[in-house]
């Protein structure tokens, strides 16, 4: 008796951006086979199943893409439900095209729930749309890990011809960097990091291209680089972020609280020195800018946190809990 294979994305991580479909599935499910980035709020909505973490990480031993395949037809073929569940959408980065053949070649029913994509969403909660009429027209999502991903369809697009967002390239902005300037992108193009993408903990990085390199980062949160126009919009669309209806949005951009470097030359101390200058843009919430000097070379960057806190909240912000410096 053969079982059915869900192919689930599980969005950017909050709950609340799950589709109707997807928590349906992870409550029917008896096996969920769960990547390295689904937060575990979402696996336990799948409450009767068992559940296996088969996560790959960068640099960490994991379980290989053939024994994921084998784990799926095994239990199929004894009748269970199986949900593999992914970050984001499954066929954005997520192996979820071989898993779906790999299946089909065993003779197992499938099918494929589309996610929210962190390509999309990372910027959107960070204020930032990948496509704006008179800025972009389109954007490209290319896979940043290692050279050979991306220099070739750079190679193809002109400066500035579109949003260019990066999934797993943090460990790549100085190359990425360096490769955008000797294809002549200007150095003062909008640049962008956004970590932990609808985390509690996410964290924003506004800059250039040429002070993409100088940014430390020590968190182990995932992250997606934005580069182009539209990242400029994200100041003027993070401070009303607040102010909307949709609850993920505004909970995103309360919880975006950001501990910066001391604006003291080669003083490394996240805010330990001095706090982080606030002010109340006129009919929006408080939005906390804090200056950041990078290494001294590229004058003044900005790192932008949209929240939503009582007066008393903005006056401990030297207290809130820092996400390392993005």
């Amino acid at each position: 008796m053969n079982g059915f294979v869900s192919i689930v994305g599980a969005g950017p991580g909050d709950p609340e951006l799950l589709t109707l479909r997807a928590l349906r599935c992870l409550r029917q499910a008896d096996l969920v086979l769960t990547d390295a980035l689904v937060p575990a709020k979402i696996v336990e909505l799948a409450s009767r199943a068992k559940r296996f973490f088969v996560g790959k990480r960068s640099g960490r031993p994991s379980i290989a893409q053939e024994t994921i395949h084998k784990l799926m037809i095994r239990a199929a073929r004894r009748g269970e439900r199986v949900v593999r569940l992914k970050c984001g959408d499954p066929f954005v980065f997520g192996r979820g095209g071989e898993e779906a053949i790999a299946l089909h070649q065993a003779g197992v029913p499938f099918e494929i729930v589309l996610g929210v994509s962190s390509a999309i969403a990372a910027p959107a909660l960070a204020g930032i749309p990948v496509t704006h009429r008179g800025l972009a027209s389109g954007f490209a999502v290319l896979s940043g890990h290692t050279p050979l991903a991306y220099q070739a369809i750079l190679d193809g697009i002109a400066p500035g011809a579109l949003t260019l967002v990066f999934m797993m390239g943090l460990s790549e902005r100085a190359a990425i960097a360096k490769f955008l300037l000797a294809k002549n992108w200007p150095s003062t193009t909008p640049a962008a990091i956004i970590l932990g993408a609808s985390h509690p903990d996410a964290a924003t990085w506004i800059g250039t291209i040429a002070a993409l390199a100088t940014v430390a980062i020590d968190t182990e949160l995932p992250g997606v680089i934005v580069i182009g126009a539209v990242v400029s919009l994200s100041e003027t669309i993070q401070a009303a972020l607040p102010t909307l209806s949709h609850r993920t949005a505004a909970r995103h951009s309360r919880n975006q609280i950001v501990k910066p470097l001391c604006t003291r030359p080669r003083c490394r101390s996240h805010g330990a020195c001095r706090p982080a200058p606030s002010a109340k843009p006129s009919g929006s919430p408080p939005l906390l800018t804090a200056r950041l000097r990078a290494d001294g070379a590229f004058g003044a960057l900005k790192i932008l946190s949209g929240v939503r806190k009582s007066s008393r909240a903005a006056t401990n912000f030297g207290s809130s809990r820092s996400v390392g410096n993005p």
